[in-house]
């Protein structure tokens, strides 16, 4: 080996030791392994930060982006409000949503996916009384197998046409990945969906550690336009049963009627008195598209500028607004804030919300405009509580998201535009129409795994051209010596498979595509089987809570221990390696 072979391996180790090790974060150890690769020469400076604008990088940056958009449109709520029902039996339900999100996961990233279909599984366990860990394994699984079906799905699908660009001279397309990647994905998911949710062992609902919402007074008004005006308050209910929101009452000329509001016919202007958690508020506001309490107040913020967010606060005994009502301090005109909600315990607000005197130790839902929830805070008196991450649906944009979305996506598989920058038209317009507010475009953008791209990918290229990946593959053609091709190709890709289960999915993939490109050169066949092997694998990580983001995101929630994984994920990687190699050679011939 040569010095430099050394030292890129030596470097490549010490990257994986960290990463193994966890006790640094992956982008700081990424990116001091490539500063060290400057300063030992084997990396060139004028390469350094090449990584940062390479096509795979900005492409996983702004599928964040427009991911973001979708969920802000509605356009989640749009599919699951409509198809999720607590009622469904569990396998049914894990059917369903597993469906779901591996439809989401195949055109947004799969992490995204997770994240929005999370909290409706959540609340689903709860309204039926099961853990959430019978469901929640299954869901992160599904999401990473529909990742395998396009190129945006997910990031080692986006490290792989790149890297196909690059060394033969064109990248693979939209839907190249969907002949290898669906079959995988959908033998992932029926397993899944069949046999593997039995194979979790059974916690307790108790054992959940996903935050409890407090659960908030608060009305929402009937619009001018509305669908709704002469129905029956009843007839709503079975939609705030879906978003598990419950109706308390109606407010109409200032006066406030209870049960006997059941059977009144809705007009415009009424207020529906509910009681349910911020997301649950929203997600019924989205569904029935129903305006917030102070119209003219939300309209104003919203086109000053910037728009809106919800803040949460508790309320001290010093607050200004102690034993004083919303109206009183002025919180509307001084503030341009608008009181959305209370939440008080046990006790129930028997007046209107912007009319009810605060008490110490209420929790408000406050909208505000956007970047100036402090000062609000402040000048109310009160604490923030953790950020967590409310945003105002802007339900009106759902068609508009999806259409801009859709467009970008048939374009780019047509050839008529390239993907990164069909993905960035996208951007430009979600920020333009106000989908995604301009404050917030970098706060959806996931940087420490850009900073892992931006600087692996220069280490990747340092050690192909080193000949380092024609020393890596040597050594596994070498002992796969007389090993028909097919066995060649199942050998790397089990190979990919266990170093994805243990690192992040994006190392692995800048290792070992280029490792599978040499592997079939020296063999004389195609490289694009070795490729696909390589795409398949690297996004097949469900041994431990480590390999994929979506494995470490339900942890807590689901009430996992680390040794929970591989009881459903060993029989699904046998799976994946099983239905992988026949579609592989017959879709991608050797």
């Amino acid at each position: 080996m040569s010095t430099d072979q050394i030292l890129l391996f030596s470097l490549f180790g010490a990257v994986f030791a960290l990463l193994l090790w966890g006790r640094f974060r992956y982008d700081i150890v990424a990116f001091s392994a490539l500063m060290i690769g400057v300063v030992l020469g084997v990396v060139p400076q004028k390469d350094a930060f090449a990584g940062f604008g390479h096509p795979a990088t900005l492409v996983v940056a702004l599928v964040l982006v427009v991911s973001a958009g979708l969920v802000r449109s509605g356009a989640v709520f749009l599919i699951t409000r409509t198809l999720v029902d607590a009622s469904r039996s569990l396998g049914a339900h894990i059917t369903l949503m597993g469906a779901i999100g591996g439809i989401l996961s195949a055109f947004m990233n799969n992490v995204a996916a997770l994240a929005l279909l999370m909290p409706v599984d959540v609340q689903t366990a709860r309204k039926t009384g099961r853990s959430p860990s019978l469901s929640l394994m299954p869901l992160s699984f599904v999401t990473i197998l529909g990742g395998m079906v396009t190129l945006i799905g997910t990031p080692p699908n986006i490290i792989i046409a790149a890297i196909r660009e690059e060394s033969l001279g064109a990248p693979f397309k939209m839907f190249d990945f969907a002949p290898v990647g669906g079959i995988a994905a959908l033998a992932g998911m029926t397993f899944v969906a069949l046999v593997g949710w039995r194979l979790i062992p059974s916690r307790d609902e108790s054992s959940s550690t996903s935050d409890d919402l407090a659960e908030y007074i608060a009305e929402l008004t009937v619009p001018e336009d509305s669908k709704h005006i002469g129905k029956r308050l009843s007839e709503l209910e079975t939609e705030a049963d879906k978003t598990d929101v419950a109706i308390l009452g109606l407010i109409r000329d200032g006066k406030r009627h209870y049960g006997q509001a059941r059977n009144t016919l809705l007009k415009a202007g009424d207020a529906l008195v509910l009681e349910a958690t911020p997301d649950a508020l929203d997600e019924f506001r989205t569904s029935l598209n129903l305006a917030l309490s102070d119209t003219e107040r939300t309209e104003r913020l919203n086109a000053a500028g910037e728009g809106v967010e919800i803040i949460e606060v508790v309320v001290k005994d010093t607050s200004r607004l102690v034993d004083r009502t919303a109206e009183a301090v002025g919180l509307a005109w001084r503030q341009s804030a608008v009181l959305m909600g209370i939440s008080r315990g046990d006790t129930r607000i028997k007046n209107q919300v912007r009319k009810t005197p605060i008490k110490p130790g209420d929790i408000l839902l406050l909208l505000v405009p956007r970047n100036r929830g402090h000062d609000v805070t402040d000048w109310l008196g009160c604490l923030p509580l953790a950020d967590r991450g409310l945003a105002v649906t802007e339900n009106s944009k759902v068609w508009l998201a999806i259409g801009m979305f859709a467009g970008a996506v048939i374009a780019a598989s047509l050839g008529l535009i390239y993907l990164p920058v069909a993905l960035g038209l996208v951007v430009i317009a979600y920020v333009l129409t106000r989908i995604v507010p301009l404050s917030e475009l970098y706060t959806h953008i996931e940087w420490p795994v850009v900073v892992l791209l931006g600087s692996m990918i220069p280490l990747g290229a340092a050690l192909e051209t080193s000949g380092g990946t024609e020393l890596i593959s040597g050594a596994l053609l070498g002992w796969t010596a007389g090993m028909p091709d097919w066995a060649v190709l199942t050998v790397l890709m089990i190979v990919t498979m266990t170093l994805s289960d243990v690192l992040n999915n994006t190392a692995t993939t800048i290792v070992a595509a280029p490792v599978g490109i040499q592997m079939a050169q020296s063999l004389g066949v195609s490289p694009d089987p070795f490729l696909m092997a390589v795409a398949v694998a690297a996004s097949s990580a469900f041994l431990t809570p480590i390999g994929h983001k979506n494995n470490t995101l339900i942890l807590g929630p689901g009430g996992y221990s680390f040794g929970d994984y591989w009881r459903m994920g060993l029989p699904l990687e046998i799976i994946i390696v099983a239905v992988s190699i026949p579609a592989i050679l017959v879709f991608w011939p050797l």
